[in-house]
């Protein structure tokens, strides 16, 4: 059957495929190869498609892989296969950790690696922050610093920053708002 042979092999590459969705790239040629449910151009479209969808690019690619194997059932298939050994992974590890909960040097762990990822968060928003709301072209062609402050989209940042914390709707709604008024005003 299909379906199961979908999620044997695509358990296989959540297994070894270590390092992100990228990584599961050479394991779908090699499997390509040895069932032919889809060919190296397929890859190369498969690849595409599941970089520009939400979600993680391993799970995207065995979808797609499963899909032009199997269709629906099989883009499932090759779905639950590729995340199956993760999820058995955080299963051990969590009935490890809750054995060792208490422990201060775990509990000290926890603190740093909290400080850490904290830490990366905050580069990113500043990142992102620095790309929607600064044009530095500008600023570096002008030398003005009105120039650096995109207005309408700051304008637009401080707006949306009170909805969210007045009303807290879902965000799927401020994304929409958003995508809205960058039609509308053409920040």
């Amino acid at each position: 059957m299909i379906y199961l042979s979908l999620y044997f092999e695509f358990f296989k590459i959540g297994l070894f495929a270590v390092g992100g969705g990228l990584a599961t790239v050479p394991f779908l040629y090699k499997l390509s190869a040895a069932t032919a449910w889809f060919g190296p151009q397929d890859i190369v479209n498969m690849l595409a498609v599941a970089q520009i969808t939400p979600g993680p690019i391993g799970v995207n690619m065995a979808a797609l892989a499963g899909y032009t194997a199997g269709g629906f059932w099989g883009a499932l298939a090759a779905a639950l296969g590729i995340v199956s050994p993760a999820v058995l992974a955080i299963v051990m590890i969590a009935n490890v950790l809750n054995k060792f909960a208490g422990n201060k040097y775990v509990q000290n762990a926890f603190k740093g690696m909290a400080a850490a990822v904290c830490a990366l968060i905050s580069v990113a928003v500043c990142k992102i922050a620095g790309a929607a709301l600064l044009d530095a072209p500008a600023f570096a062609a002008g030398g003005r610093f009105a120039d650096l402050l995109q207005f309408k989209a700051f304008i637009f940042f401080i707006i949306l920053l009170f909805l969210i914390r007045r009303f807290k709707a879902h965000p799927f709604i401020y994304i929409c708002l958003s995508a809205a008024a960058g039609l509308l005003i053409k920040f």
